[in-house]
């Protein structure tokens, strides 16, 4: 079925079926919202906009109403049902007047109507505000950012470029939002990602390194974040961009520096642990110091068996949900299978994501195979099914 001009792309579930409330305030920025509400679309949430008498200034509440596909609340004698049942508001972008007239109690405009409802009704309310440097530096802004938090509101800044604080980027600040939203619910897990390729020096300039992009890790960490779990990042060699609003990202290059970062974090009471990135079996015994001189003749370097990350860290992951990855290439279906699960069984692993490296850009063929402790094997046809079905996992317990 052809896609129409207002249809989205879904891209997640960590707003479906979300009721969100979207309030435009003054300011440039304001020019941003379509991209806005469609990102918002794409995680499911279902989303009504509330506009300033400024903000309209700036925009067309048509451009939005096309964005969202629903009415656009301008003014009293609009159609003010999206009060009565939401399950967050997100204020974007959000000015200083504003600011100051929520802390005061004033109710000139829907949006602040919304705002003392959702104060009434413990709802989550995210401020993204943008202004001018010097305004956004003044000691009164800085008093009623702090207000407003106090009052339990998350308030995100973004950079400051051209002399202005500017809106985040509309995918950074919607996966900000999904993860202050499903947050709240206090159902939260502490989860270490481990993702990328590892190297091992020859010299000070030469190294062996295994084939990984950290795709596959970055969308597990990306997804659970978005689900409101608290997520830390151990990172190896990556090629593609690393998501800015992931919390804390510990880059860790080689298989040994990894593993001494996976130690550490085993003092923070972690309770899931993916371990997606591509350690290398071997590593080189003894690297050279500086450069080894070219045009020698032949080079020998003697590998050794670098230990597994998994096998080290049983002991202290006891009672921990453990994910492990397997990546084979020239076996069938039914070998992969028997071979994650002998790694379960080896490392008391809770699951195993098994792949073969000639599905991995082949279309036709599933992303990967979910294998648990009993045997049982579940194709995953997309990377979206294999960030779901670690999800649950993690989400179910050991």
């Amino acid at each position: 079925m052809a896609m129409r001009d207002t249809d989205v792309e879904i891209r997640g579930d960590s707003l479906a079926k979300k009721r969100i409330l979207l309030g435009v305030s003054g300011g440039i920025a304001a020019v941003d919202t379509v991209r806005l509400a469609r990102e918002l679309r794409r995680h499911g949430a279902v989303v009504s906009v509330m506009m300033t008498h400024s903000a309209q200034k700036i925009i067309s509440p048509l451009a939005i109403e096309w964005a969202t596909q629903s009415p656009v609340i301008t003014d009293w004698e609009s159609d003010l049902t999206a009060l009565e049942e939401v399950d967050g508001i997100l204020i974007a972008p959000t000015t200083r007047d504003l600011m100051a007239s929520y802390l005061h109690g004033l109710q000139h405009g829907p949006i602040l109507m919304a705002l003392s409802a959702a104060r009434t009704r413990d709802c989550p309310v995210m401020m993204i505000p943008s202004m001018h440097a010097d305004l956004a530096n003044d000691p009164v802004t800085r008093e009623l950012v702090d207000e407003v938090r106090h009052k339990g509101i998350e308030v995100h800044w973004g950079e400051e470029v051209e002399g202005k604080r500017k809106n985040p980027p509309h995918q950074e600040i919607v996966a900000r939002f999904a993860n202050y939203v499903n947050s709240r619910n206090g159902h939260g897990k502490s989860v270490v990602v481990t993702l990328g390729a590892t190297r091992s020096p020859i010299d000070d300039i030469r190294f062996i390194q295994n084939t990984s992009s950290g795709s596959t890790g970055f969308a597990i960490a990306d997804d659970l974040f978005r689900h409101g779990h608290d997520v830390t990042c151990v990172k190896g060699i990556t090629s593609v961009a690393t998501p800015i609003w992931l919390p804390l990202i510990i880059p860790a290059d080689s298989p040994s520096e990894m593993l001494k970062e996976l130690f550490a974090l085993t003092n923070d009471n972690i309770e899931a642990w993916v371990h997606s990135a591509a350690v290398l079996d071997y590593v080189v015994e003894n690297s050279a110091e500086g450069k080894l001189a070219s045009q020698q003749g032949p080079l020998e370097v003697k590998l050794i068996e670098s230990p597994k990350h998994i096998l080290e860290l049983t002991k202290k992951c006891q009672g921990s949900v453990r994910i492990g990855f397997k990546l084979e290439t020239g076996i069938k279906q039914k070998e992969l299978v028997r071979r994650a699960l002998a790694q379960i069984e080896y490392s008391n692993m809770t699951a195993v994501v098994a792949n073969r490296l000639e599905d991995i850009n082949d279309s036709s063929k599933p992303r990967a195979y979910l294998v648990d402790r009993t045997g049982s094997d579940f194709m995953l046809p997309t990377i979206g099914d294999l960030c779901t079905a670690v999800r649950t996992l993690i989400e179910r317990g050991n």
